[in-house]
């Protein structure tokens, strides 16, 4: 029982990254005007650079394939997406500054769920 709920967990957590990586190779001119405003260079090469990494990841762990370079894969790229796309504490719209602190601690709690399931396939 405990392998079926874990096979559950990876395949629902994985569809987060799945879908943000097709997003990120489907809509990168979008999503690098988004990058550009947070004051990153390079912004479409890094979109696509990361909707690589998450797509990779997301299907490492969804196929069971390589599941611990998956999970550190996305652990890494939700570090740093909380960090250099959501630093709410620059913001002085309340309004902004509430969106961007949900953003980050999702993300924060994505790489935590992330390195979870790396600790429990590395263990």
């Amino acid at each position: 029982m405990d392998d079926l709920l874990i096979l559950i967990g990876r395949a629902l957590l994985s569809l987060i990254f799945l879908s943000s990586g097709v997003a990120h190779l489907t809509k990168t001119n979008a999503m690098a005007g988004y990058v550009a405003s947070k004051g990153l260079s390079r912004p479409k090469l890094l979109v696509q650079i990361s909707g690589v990494v998450i797509l990779l990841g997301g299907i490492f762990m969804l196929t069971g394939i390589q599941v611990e370079l998956g999970a550190l894969m996305l652990s890494g790229f939700c570090f740093l997406a909380a960090i250099l796309m959501h630093p709410f504490w620059k913001e002085t719209d309340g309004m902004t500054k509430m969106n961007e602190q949900t953003a980050f601690l999702k993300d924060l709690a994505l790489a935590g769920a992330t390195l979870a399931i790396y600790a429990l396939y590395a263990g």
